[in-house]
């Protein structure tokens, strides 16, 4: 397969073939490795005899140029992927790949929703009937508890207790916390499992027995999957005219953000999530230039007039 090919070309024959990578990818890989040895041309080196130094000055070549960590992490893995694939070969004989630090992608801020797209996205929900009711207990559900959507999913009326406003939820590694939930959340769920609302989607026979127990019930009376409440928070998304990429994380995002700019102890937020270090629920007091302004000139006396 390698007979009269270059480097580049054999592996990403290797991808096409051996791997069954799409036209797509192997196109993304032809250009980052095409960079890669317009780099070494530049240097006096070619793929066949590159250094680990000079694959650390193709990294700072491509910081030089502005691009983002994601970018030169990017060229760095396709650079590695191609030399253990030489080495695998009998190409070379090592890889100098291999001596090469890492590229360090900063976290992202969590994109949170502001307050007025909360409340539209929650007043978006309209009509009487038993998936409306159902839609609007599942946002205002996420959105009062921060809960994880596979939370939500997951729950079990067991877990509700309703007269105390609590909830049981069952995070990463099953670990348990109970947390509280709010006057309009509370109103959404009574609404949910009275009259007219859950009972209407019970089946005459449960498909399976953890079906009967879920609070979030499907259209065929099953426990409500991922990917339909999904699609409840896409639909109704688009419906307020949100733009950008709504999913129900972001619901997680914008509870614990909105706790915080209140003045909602980190500690207690970390407790709330279900986060296992502090320094996780650190990233959301990161907030954005425009609410820290407001907030400013809100509360600092000399603000103001």
């Amino acid at each position: 397969m390698t007979t009269g090919l270059s480097e580049v070309d054999s592996f990403l024959a290797w991808l096409s073939v051996e791997q069954g990578r799409s036209s797509r990818t192997i196109e993304a890989y032809r250009r980052d490795l095409s960079l890669y040895v317009e780099y070494l041309r530049s240097v006096h080196g070619d793929v066949a005899s590159a250094t680990s130094s000079q694959i650390d000055g193709f990294v700072g070549h491509l910081r030089q140029q502005g691009r983002a960590p994601k970018s030169v992490a990017r060229h760095l893995a396709a650079v590695r992927m191609m030399h253990r694939y030489l080495v695998a070969e009998g190409m070379r004989s090592d890889n100098p790949a291999t001596l090469t630090e890492g590229v360090r992608i900063p976290k992202g801020l969590p994109k949170a929703l502001s307050v007025d797209d909360v409340n539209r996205l929650l007043e978006s929900v309209s009509g009487v009937d038993s998936l409306a009711i159902r839609d609007q207990a599942l946002l205002e559900f996420l959105y009062g508890t921060g809960a994880r959507i596979s939370e939500a999913c997951g729950l079990s009326l067991a877990d509700l207790d309703m007269q105390s406003s609590l909830v049981r939820l069952f995070g990463k590694g099953s670990k348990e916390r109970i947390v509280p939930f709010g006057r309009q959340a509370h109103m959404a769920l009574t609404r949910w499992l009275g009259p007219g609302g859950r009972e209407r989607v019970v089946p005459q026979s449960w498909a399976k027995r953890s079906d009967a127990e879920a609070v979030f019930l499907g259209t065929r009376g099953t426990r409500l999957s991922r990917q339909a409440a999904w699609g409840i928070v896409r639909k109704y998304a688009t419906r307020a005219g949100i733009t950008g990429h709504l999913s129900p994380h972001v619901l997680r995002h914008s509870c614990a953000t909105h706790m915080l700019v209140n003045g909602a102890d980190l500690r207690i937020v970390q407790e709330l999530l279900g986060h296992a270090s502090v320094s996780t629920t650190q990233i959301y007091t990161k907030v954005d230039d425009e609410v820290l302004f407001e907030m400013y000139r809100e509360a600092h006396p000399r603000a103001k007039g």
